[in-house]
């Protein structure tokens, strides 16, 4: 299909990660986005349905989300006004900028920014978009899984599909192309950081709940409340979603083994679905019987994040070995 803004990213296997595991891991590298993270397929997807004929857009983020809205508006030629949290990094607010967007920075967390957002779209007739809850963002992120199945070829099923939850637009478009692809029964190990654990607490509550407050420095998975669409996934078992956590020391340090194995610089939230591998998440879940003891082929998806850089990252590590 043409007109997309996303590209087919790579799926490469990793050697390391794989003798690790004892069975082959391959990494959906979804940093090579070019706005840096996978949140350009969904908000490509969204802009082309909702906003060719738009004012300009507005979009609420603490980073990705507002560098790939800031990205296809540039493409599309539209005015661009993206509201941060003041927990976002400088280094995202001068990358939003130098795409060409207005930066507001209102209110402490995400939710502070969602509401400037929306007031924006009543007061300037700007179109929204939202970061992680739409049925038209799902959809386009939805296409990574596409891509995998193509990869491997007709007939071939990974063991599980590893990810990051934040508010759950990512789960809600692989578990989409998982049913597209006929994968509704390979598990999908939905890792968050204590702290930015939206989704958890919702399973472990039965509902969907609201987290009095982020305090995991992972702040790209820093929305408060999962989507509804993702709880009800979760309580689903086609495909099984098993919800686990790490702390932040443990997506810091794969974050670093990533990077001195890979040399590939993600950020935090991405760090939590590589700490499944490296913090022997996936063998407990596999001795514990939730996973097989025979395992087919992990899948990562490597869902990037453009507000990281080396002064950040000894930021953080000075920061959580304190």
């Amino acid at each position: 299909m043409s007109g997309h803004f996303h590209i087919n990213t790579p799926l490469l296997e990793s050697i390391k990660m794989s003798k690790l595991v004892g069975t082959t891991v391959y990494l959906k590298m979804e940093n090579s986005q070019p706005s840096g993270s996978f949140k350009l397929r969904g908000i490509g997807h969204l802009c082309q349905q909702l906003a060719a004929q738009s004012k300009g857009v507005v979009c609420s983020s603490g980073g990705n989300a507002g560098m790939a809205a800031a990205y296809v508006a540039r493409k599309m030629g539209l005015p661009a006004t993206i509201v941060v949290p003041s927990s976002s990094p400088e280094l995202v607010v001068q990358t939003l900028r130098d795409l060409g967007a207005t930066v507001k920075i209102i209110g402490k967390v995400w939710d502070d920014a969602n509401a400037e957002a929306l007031r924006l779209v009543e007061s300037e007739g700007l179109t929204y978009v939202p970061p992680f809850d739409h049925p038209l963002l799902w959809q386009g992120h939805s296409t990574l899984i596409a891509e995998m199945a193509a990869c491997l070829g007709p007939g071939v099923k990974p063991g599980a599909v590893l990810l990051s939850v934040g508010g759950g637009g990512l789960l809600c478009g692989v578990i989409q192309g998982m049913k597209e692809v006929g994968w509704t029964d390979v598990p999908v190990v939905a890792m968050e950081t204590v702290g930015a654990d939206c989704l958890n607490a919702a399973v472990k509550a039965g509902k969907v709940v609201t987290l009095d407050d982020i305090t995991s420095e992972a702040k790209c998975l820093g929305a408060k409340t999962v989507c509804r669409q993702a709880f009800e996934y979760s309580q689903s078992s086609q495909p099984p979603i098993i919800s686990e956590l790490v702390t932040d020391q443990q997506a810091l340090q794969a974050m670093q083994r990533f990077l001195d194995e890979e040399r590939v610089l993600v950020e935090m939230a991405c760090g939590a679905a590589l700490a499944a591998v490296y913090s022997g998440v996936i063998t407990r879940l596999q001795s514990e019987g939730r996973l097989p003891a025979a395992l087919g082929p992990l899948m990562v998806i490597v869902c990037g994040g453009s507000s990281v850089n080396m002064e950040q990252l000894s930021e953080l590590a000075h920061k959580l070995q304190t």
